[in-house]
């Protein structure tokens, strides 16, 4: 009688030693393009921002088209405007272009700063949430990005939600 092989045995028994360990294991999936889009605080920040923003875009907007006002005049009466007045028109124009590039580098500089804070105490929230839901539930691994497919058996997205509320 042969006996099997012991490298063919210790094998197998890896393999089925292999899948009751996975079978234990406990996996959840987050779907983080949503838990940053649908989370209490992304929503509350968001409005602030646009709160807190919303004037000095008003005043952007106001000098775009007091700029927009002052091209059509030098295209409209430029011909027919003295030499003075024209080059002086066209002084303001230059003036305006300036001072509305200066002040939306600005606004656009300060709006990804006022972002990137709010980013980070998300992140912080959502990560803190993560680590409290997968003690409570005995999760041995959540993953996020770079997921290709998860079934909602796996989805743990609705329970981080709940728990960021």
């Amino acid at each position: 009688m042969k006996l099997l092989n012991p490298k063919f045995f210790l094998a197998v028994l890896f393999m089925f030693a292999g899948q009751a360990a996975f079978a234990e294991t406990r996996i959840g999936v987050v779907n983080t393009i949503k838990l940053m889009s649908k989370a209490p605080l992304a929503q509350a920040a968001q409005k602030q921002i646009e709160t807190e923003f919303a004037p000095r875009e008003k005043e952007l907007i106001g000098i775009k088209k007091k700029l927009r006002s002052l091209e059509e005049q030098l295209t409209r009466d430029g011909a027919i405007m003295s030499e003075g007045e024209s080059k002086k028109l066209e002084r303001s124009i230059i003036t305006k272009r300036r001072e509305f590039k200066r002040l939306n580098d600005e606004f656009q500089e300060d709006l990804n700063i006022r972002n990137n804070e709010i980013l980070s105490k998300l992140q912080t929230q959502i990560n803190d949430a993560l680590k409290a839901l997968a003690k409570e539930k005995k999760f041995d691994i959540i993953l996020g990005q770079g997921v290709l497919y998860a079934s909602d058996a796996v989805d743990i997205t609705d329970q981080v939600l709940a728990k960021l509320k």
